[in-house]
C-alpha cells in the first residue's frame, strides 16, 4: 500500500495531518511509511492533479470521495467540508475508509 501526503510548504496544514496519520494507520492495522511529496510549481501541480495542500492519497486515490470530479489543480491550501464546517485536513473517517478499501483490494 502506498500512502502519499502531497503538500506545499506555504500551507502548514500538512504538519498536523502528518503527525496524526501514524495513529490513523495504526488503528487501521497498516504499517506502511508515508511518502511526503512536496509540490513545487503550477505545472507540477497540474501533472500530479494536486487539489491543494494537504492532499492525502492511498494507492494513488485521493481520500476525498469527491476528488475525482474536481479539476481545480494548483498551489493552494486545501479545505475539506465536514458536518462541523471546513477543516484543514481530511476527516479521519475518509482516511480510514480509503486505507480499508485499499487493504481489501490486495
Amino acid at each position: 500500500m502506498l500512502v502519499e501526503l502531497l503538500y506545499v510548504t506555504d500551507c502548514l496544514n500538512y504538519r498536523p495531518l502528518l503527525a496524526h496519520l501514524g495513529d490513523l494507520l495504526t488503528r487501521a492495522g497498516v504499517h506502511e511509511p508515508v511518502r511526503l511529496v512536496e509540490v513545487e510549481g503550477p505545472e507540477r501541480a497540474r501533472t500530479l492533479r494536486f487539489l491543494g495542500s494537504p492532499t492525502l492519497r492511498v494507492d494513488g486515490r485521493d481520500v476525498d470521495p469527491s476528488a475525482a470530479s474536481r479539476i481545480d489543480y494548483g498551489l493552494q491550501c486545501r479545505v475539506y467540508p465536514t458536518a462541523d464546517g471546513l477543516r484543514g485536513s481530511p476527516p479521519d473517517d475518509w482516511v480510514l475508509d480509503a486505507v480499508t478499501d485499499a487493504a481489501g483490494g490486495r
